[in-house]
């Protein structure tokens, strides 16, 4: 049986699957939004800068998706979800599939909100980060 925080992550990533960004009650006011890697990693904090990072994301590319394939509880605390995109870009055409489809979202899940949420658009780095004895990058070092 799949724990409250997995079950909690499983809810949010339903409403994702059906594209619907709009909600952020899940996000703690102080959420820190990573993405890790590609071709501009940053941080923000914040629901705001959270919203308005995705925003700017999700304006790039037409008929963007993704597809939850496998939900990892990792700790009492932390939630990773292995999943794909799909979509392409609205300048340059290309599909989405072809440059970064296996992606990753760690998630730290704390009293009912997310607090931190590391996207990682390559599986394989999350994967090799969140690895036993190997050490985090700076996107996944503790606050």
């Amino acid at each position: 049986m799949a724990s409250a925080n997995v079950e909690f992550v499983r809810s949010i990533y339903s409403a994702w699957q059906r594209g619907d960004w709009s909600s952020v009650a899940w996000a703690h006011p102080q959420i820190e939004f990573t993405i890790a890697d590609g071709p501009v990693p940053f941080t923000s904090t914040g629901v705001r800068g959270m919203a308005e990072n995705w925003r700017n994301w999700l304006g790039a590319w037409e008929d963007f998706g993704m597809t939850a394939e496998e939900f990892r509880e990792l700790d009492d605390e932390r939630v990773l979800v292995l999943h794909s995109y799909s979509g392409r870009g609205k300048l340059s055409g290309l599909e989405l599939e072809e440059v970064h489809s296996k992606s990753a979202i760690l998630l730290h899940v704390r009293d009912g909100t997310v607090t931190r949420l590391v996207g990682y658009n390559d599986r394989e780095r999350a994967l090799a980060d969140l690895a036993p004895g190997s050490q985090p990058s700076p996107a996944e070092q503790p606050p």
